[in-house]
């Protein structure tokens, strides 16, 4: 494997480090009839063997159908219901797969309506529902009591078996808790305890009839409960043939992870299982770093099922940072981004009573945004962006004539001031000063370019009454694809929090906004990303991701590194997957290697990185991320 300056990624990672596997199922019912819905939960029990899945739940009263009625008061089917758990039961001995199934059950003078957690060949725990629906076509109170009462031991078949709403099941050793149907829909959800005494999956058996606009409800209800418990939540809704009495159900099963739904069974789908896999780390980095409170009061109950998936069945989001809703809705989103930008941008200039900003204008995409932000600002205050807006383009000895052209180009087509500035005097002064011989393009020859450049910004903004704006993006940043003193300073950045891979939506749209300058805007967009402080002929030669790698790679990596805390073996693999039809293997782990290293030692660029809006995620040491800038490079990810 490849290995760069003490980062090795030669630890072979394994889906099973971080993920449970989970599933639900959605087999026909014939109501009332226990021997043939356990006949046909064991036909789906097995198939999900075959898949790999730790955890199967079935829908509320999966053994007899929930649309019973009152045939649940028949002695015959509830011991043919508590049969039917116990072979059941015994399907899973032979497996690493746990299973919930729904049933009524007598315990001492009432009934319940309840899930058990079958594995190991038993019946390990029996939860009964605490939120009882009786309204419009609900009417459980008719036959089920609620309990209130501590767990107890109860006996099933010789069997002795906790009953009791405080249980938590330990599935491939990760803590589930489960609820039934209306216990999420009411306002103190069971599984908010469940989750504080350490439930990171939530399981519901549910029976949700369908009605028109209620599945979308319904989404946003697991959807937002999963992600205030920063948890995973198994949802499993009874099939369409249970009985039409009165309702119609639609078998309708979602499984969501910390406020997304990952994998979904749409109402009167076909697919009988519906599976994915929830990452288990990530939800507990997130516990661990909101400060989740642990609570005590748990009777845990230990299974031996173990984690046994070889492949991963979770989607992996290529372009984190990026908007995939449908266009409209992401023409909103990246006008929302826009707007933070842009109100950070005037609440700052109004506070500090500055009257203009400088930019430094490139011809190249983070400027271009830089601007679009200050015009948008513009608007906010009310002021006449050629009065707001200063822009000044600095050539020098490695510029492109394209670049120099297209700066003053835009800033033409947005009516705003800009100045020809050009740097090589400035440069070669320096260089001779230092002794250098003005020809080898070392990183000295470089970031005398960059400095001059900054030092013209600071000083004319001095003059000018304003302030500097800085255009350094959020994967620079990270990067430290900036030179320190100079591009990587301002007296405000309004990129700060922007990653390279949406820059250039945010500048397509702010185009569309201010449609005077689409025209330039779009050569802009076509434009290679580059510094343009080394020169070899008169078109650009240094580009930026022959020399540090894809953007769209780093931009990968990064919120895996900092928002999740993965290990790299693991951001690795899912690079590798995620990207297997766009690069080798070899060119994920070299670049991987790049970010791990430039990451750690440009700390002390971002520990004194000037101020700027966050917008999603950020690396601001006042906010987002603390690091010591002198750890060794390889200390935590070596």
């Amino acid at each position: 494997m490849y290995t760069k300056k003490g980062f090795p990624m030669n630890h072979e990672y394994q889906p099973t480090e971080s993920y449970l596997r989970v599933a639900t199922g959605c087999p026909e019912v014939a109501v009332a009839d226990v021997a043939t819905n356990t006949k046909r939960i064991t036909q789906f029990y097995a198939e999900a063997t075959t898949q790999d899945v730790a955890l199967i739940t079935f829908p509320e009263l999966s053994l007899t159908g929930y649309t019973v009625g009152d045939l649940v008061n028949q002695n015959q089917l509830l011991e043919q219901a508590k049969t039917g758990a116990l072979e059941l039961a015994e399907k899973t001995k032979a497996f690493d797969t746990a299973m919930v199934v729904g049933l009524p059950l007598q315990v001492g003078n009432s009934l319940y309506n309840c899930a058990a957690l079958l594995a190991d060949g038993e019946i390990k725990g029996i939860v009964p529902k605490q939120n009882l629906p009786t309204y419009n076509e609900f009417y459980e109170d008719r036959w089920f009591q609620a309990w209130d009462k501590p767990t107890i031991d109860i006996e099933i078949g010789g069997q002795t078996v906790p009953f009791g709403n405080d249980l938590l099941f330990e599935v491939g050793g990760v803590k589930t808790g489960v609820e039934i149907c209306e216990d999420v829909w009411v306002a103190n959800p069971p599984s908010n305890q469940l989750s504080e005494m350490g439930a990171v999956i939530i399981v519901n058996p549910s029976a949700s009839p369908e009605q028109v606009g209620k599945d979308d409800y319904r989404r946003q209800l697991i959807a937002n409960q999963s992600g205030r418990l920063i948890g995973g939540y198994v949802y499993a809704g009874c099939h369409p043939s249970e009985s039409t009495i009165d309702i119609v159900m639609s078998g309708h099963q979602m499984i969501a992870e910390n406020g997304k739904i990952t994998a979904e069974r749409e109402p009167f789908g076909e697919a009988p299982l519906t599976i994915t896999d929830i990452d288990i780390e990530h939800l507990m980095h997130d516990r661990r770093k909101q400060g989740f409170i642990q609570k005590l009061g748990a009777t845990v109950v230990k299974t031996a099922v173990q984690r046994t998936q070889k492949d991963l069945r979770a989607t992996i989001d290529k372009h984190p940072f990026l908007p995939d809703e449908a266009p409209e809705l992401r023409r909103k989103r990246l006008d929302k981004v826009l707007n933070i930008q842009a109100q950070g941008l005037a609440m700052r200039m109004r506070n500090s009573h500055q009257q203009r900003v400088v930019l430094g204008l490139s011809g190249g995409l983070d400027s271009t945004l830089a601007l679009y932000v200050a015009y948008k600002a513009a608007d906010i205050l009310g002021k006449d962006p050629a009065d707001m807006i200063r822009t000044i383009t600095m050539p020098g000895p490695a510029s492109s004539e394209n670049t120099q052209t297209n700066a003053q180009k835009l800033a033409e087509a947005l009516g705003v001031s800009n100045e020809v500035k050009p740097i090589a005097p400035l440069v070669t002064a320096e260089l001779e000063v230092l002794g250098h011989d003005g020809v080898t393009q070392d990183v000295t020859y470089e970031n005398v370019q960059a400095r001059a450049r900054t030092s013209i910004l600071f000083n004319y903004a001095n003059k000018e009454g304003g302030m500097v704006l800085g255009t350094g993006d959020l994967s620079e940043i990270a990067l430290g694809w900036c030179t320190y003193n100079a591009d990587q300073m301002s007296h405000y950045n309004v990129n700060a929090s922007i990653p390279k891979t949406m820059v250039r939506m945010l500048v397509e749209e702010a185009a569309q906004q201010y449609p005077a300058a689409l025209e330039i805007t779009e050569d802009i967009l076509g434009t290679p990303i580059s510094p343009e402080l080394v020169k070899n002929d008169d078109q650009i030669s240094q580009v930026t991701e022959d020399i540090i790698g894809p953007y769209e790679l780093h931009d990968f990596f990064l919120p895996h590194l900092v928002r999740w805390g993965d290990r790299p073996a693991k951001i690795g693999y899912l690079a590798r997957k995620a990207f297997a039809d766009t690069y080798q293997e070899e060119e994920v782990n070299k670049w991987l290697a790049v970010h791990l290293n430039r990451f750690a030692k440009n700390q002390f660029k971002r520990s004194a990185m000037p101020d700027g809006p966050k917008t999603g995620m950020a690396l601001s040491p006042r906010g987002d991320w603390r690091m010591p800038s002198d750890m060794p490079t390889n200390a935590i990810w070596g």
